[in-house]
């Protein structure tokens, strides 16, 4: 595990990374968690108390990767940009999972199941934790319906999203 302290940054105008509340791990460091990687990976470990996993490190070039630290991370540490964080990681080789429920929900409709598994990994984990982000039952329920709904049709995740966006 890679201990170190680093200051909790914020972009200003950076494209799509504008107003993001960021940590950064310099290549010295990404390089000692996982060698010779360029590409975004995960990383588990802790930041202050608070235990992470599955954590994402986004190449920034020059081997130098950030972490992104929502709101809920920076709730739960206390702190905002220009704060000093004990950071520890490690290369999280976890696999993801995805949700139990919506899985057991695309086995009641073959056409819908055949074309999420045809979809990309990374385009699975879109749907299933999109899923998983709902804050109540309900909710979750919704998601699993639209998500089913829209495979069926053979839409991908950001169809199925544009689509509800034009009907609401």
């Amino acid at each position: 595990m890679i201990c170190y302290q680093t200051i909790i940054k914020k972009f200003g105008a950076k494209g799509e990374k504008t107003g993001w509340t960021y940590i950064e791990i310099p290549a010295k460091i990404s390089q000692q968690i996982y060698p010779n990687n360029k590409k975004s990976f995960r990383v588990k470990g802790k930041l202050d108390a608070l235990e992470i996993s599955g954590m994402a490190l986004i190449p920034m070039g020059e081997g130098d990767f950030i972490m992104a630290l929502k709101a809920d991370v920076r709730k739960k540490i206390r702190k905002v940009h220009g704060a000093i964080l004990k950071v520890e990681l490690e290369h999280d080789k976890a696999e993801y999972q995805l949700d139990a429920d919506f899985v057991e929900c695309l086995e009641d409709d073959a056409n819908a199941k055949e074309y999420f598994y045809a979809q990309p990994k990374s385009h699975q984990n879109y749907f299933s934790k999109w899923i998983e982000a709902a804050k109540t039952l309900e909710t979750k329920a919704k998601r699993i319906t639209k998500a089913v709904s829209a495979l069926s049709r053979k839409m991908n995740y950001a169809e199925m999203l544009r689509e509800g966006k034009i009907k609401n």
